[in-house]
């Protein structure tokens, strides 16, 4: 039922007239029956009593009824593949946007683990399209069922056992449907992750972002083997199983062929004792081998309808996935301009399916207008602080607050409004330069000045205006006229997408990872023009960066070891004096002989 409401809800006007066809459909094929019956009796009518025009008119008559009956199961066949189609396009749609909506709407944490690969996978690939089955396999049902009533009707007069018959003759091969649907998605089921693996081996063979190594390292040859066997294993085992279903098959029809020999055999006695007529001997045999045909497909519509259940519980597994980052029942309100700041209390988190707690009893506070980078080793937990700031998760003990405020009792709108981020591997959207910029915050007005002015901010205008549509150049080789960029001057337009949103929080992770050392200081320059009365916080491994914040914190295995200024951190002789000793000696150019401050 979930399903039909799915595909009423996409198409419901169309479903009604979807329903009306297949009701035409089911009595045009005992129209055609009946006729014949009515024609074969009015040739040997008419050759009996003479080849006369009075005589064949008849039968004129009831081939034009013929005709028209045929021609009108052409027509109804054809409009009934349009409805569907139609119908299919419709219900396609709904359930992509089912899984998109679903998908971007989870927590971050369920792409940390595979199960929940494993169920986006068969979401998206065949569960997709079997809303639309399950409604054509019921139509088929209602369909064949109007035809099998009035066949029937049909065979009773000469012999009430003749419908049973049919019936028995049918069930095997009922069972064996049934039977290997089932395996059929049992093993469909048991093979997704190796499925998703021949899925990855074909990207990484065929996508441009691996192409570098693949030819450097001559992967090929090994990510092709994998595929070759990972198929070979999937394709061993599915034949398998269709050898054996085929086997069963095989019996089965070969049971319904007894009975159908056994009940043309009877009749055919009963033609040569007299009892019936020509015409009674080609409608049974029509009715008959309909109504087995008939039969057939009505028990198989029923298997079909069994399968496509099995494979829709994938999509709406999917579907019933639950986010643990809800919406507070009640929002607290916040204020319009952040007065105190943001502060971690005492915070504890784990990564799903991670045995490490990447913070242990964190306590840290960010105070309001200043800018405060956050240096440290790869992996002590940097970047943590800011999917949690960002409450992409929430902290398994603890607080994380804006104002004093929890925010889980804050609105994920309100929240996320008001912070712009950018992420440690900047984001390549295949669109133009203007749509890349704007995308920081779309319900802005996207005006030119706007886009520039975020551009020169992030010291990306100068690559920008060398592109021959500037703004209105397409990034990216996926589409036509497409310009790719540096990896620094992708970074510089996620940087510029950060700064036209102008939220009171700016996140910037890595911001400069990607810059030679004499554009840091002119970037910082311009940061500080633009994080003016806002709330900026970095996460750098550059000191020469965080030398210039009003505030560093040192972060080592998931919690501040130090935090102050470039001068008071320097006096205390102690990891964050080390590291910029180290970095001195490594690259003295790259340090500003004025003071950071």
């Amino acid at each position: 039922m979930r399903a039909f409401r799915l595909v009423w809800g996409a198409a419901h006007g169309w479903t009604i007239a979807w329903l009306a066809m297949l009701a035409i459909q089911g009595l045009l094929p005992v129209g055609v029956v009946y006729v014949t019956r009515l024609l074969v009796d009015s040739i040997a009518a008419a050759i009996g009593a003479g080849a006369t025009w009075e005589n064949f008119q008849p039968v004129l008559l009831y081939g034009a009824m013929m005709g028209g009956i045929l021609l009108l199961t052409e027509i109804t066949q054809i409009i009934a593949e349009w409805i569907r189609t139609l119908q299919s396009e419709l219900v396609q749609d709904r359930i992509s946007a089912l899984v998109q909506d679903k998908s971007v709407s989870l927590d971050l944490a369920f792409f940390e683990t595979p199960q929940f690969y494993d169920h986006l996978y068969r979401a998206r690939s065949d569960a997709s399209s079997r809303p639309l089955a399950l409604l054509e396999s019921s139509g088929g049902v209602m369909q064949n069922g109007v035809t099998l009533v009035a066949m029937a009707a049909v065979l009773i007069p000469y012999g009430w056992w003749l419908p049973p018959a049919l019936l028995v003759s049918t069930l095997p091969a009922f069972f064996v449907v049934t039977r290997w649907n089932r395996r059929h998605h049992d093993w469909w089921t048991r093979t997704t992750e190796d499925r998703r693996r021949t899925q990855y081996y074909d990207i990484v063979l065929t996508d441009g972002l691996f192409a570098p190594e693949v030819r450097l390292f001559g992967l090929a040859p090994h990510f092709q083997s994998a595929f070759r066997d990972a198929r070979l294993r999937l394709r061993g085992e599915r034949m398998s199983m269709l050898k054996a279903q085929y086997r069963s098959r095989l019996g089965a029809e070969l049971l319904a062929l007894i009975v159908s020999a056994a009940a043309v055999v009877w009749m055919l006695r009963e033609a040569l004792a007299g009892t019936v007529t020509l015409g009674d001997l080609a409608l049974f045999y029509q009715a008959f081998q309909r109504g087995q045909g008939v039969i057939r497909a009505l028990l198989g519509n029923v298997g079909q309808i069994y399968a496509n259940s099995l494979f829709l519980g994938s999509l709406f597994e999917f579907l019933d996935l639950r986010s643990t980052v809800v919406e507070p029942a009640a929002p607290r309100p916040v204020p319009a301009k952040l007065r105190t700041g943001l502060a971690f209390r005492n915070v504890s988190f784990t990564y799903p399916g991670s045995e490490h707690e990447a913070l242990h009893d964190f306590s840290l506070t960010i105070p309001a207008g200043k800018v405060v980078a956050i240096v440290g080793a790869n992996g002590a937990g940097k970047s943590t602080l800011f999917k949690l700031l960002c409450r992409f998760y929430d902290p398994d003990a603890g607080r994380v607050e804006l104002d004093g405020i929890d925010l889980r009792d804050v609105s994920l709108a309100h929240l996320r409004g008001r912070i712009t981020y950018m992420p440690q591997l900047p984001i390549h959207y295949q669109t133009t330069v203007r749509e890349n910029i704007a995308m920081g915050k779309l319900s802005a007005d996207p005006d030119l000045d706007r886009i520039r002015d975020a551009a020169v901010a992030a010291g990306v205008d100068e690559a920008i205006e060398r592109l021959p549509h500037q703004y209105d150049n397409m990034l990216g080789k996926w589409f036509k006229d497409g310009a790719e960029l540096s990896g620094g001057e992708w970074q510089r337009v996620a940087m510029a997408r950060a700064f036209f949103r102008t939220a009171e929080v700016i996140l910037l992770d890595e911001p400069t990872s990607m810059m030679d050392s004499w554009s840091e200081a002119a970037w910082f320059s311009r940061l500080r023009v633009l994080a003016a009365d806002r709330t900026a916080v970095l996460i750098t491994h550059r000191l020469t960066i965080a030398a210039r914040a009003d505030l560093i914190c040192v972060m080592m295995n998931g919690e501040i070891v130090e935090a102050g200024t470039h001068e008071e951190l320097l006096a205390r002789s102690g990891t964050y004096a080390q590291s910029w000793s180290d970095q001195l000696r490594s690259d003295p150019a790259a340090v500003d002989p004025v003071s950071p401050a």
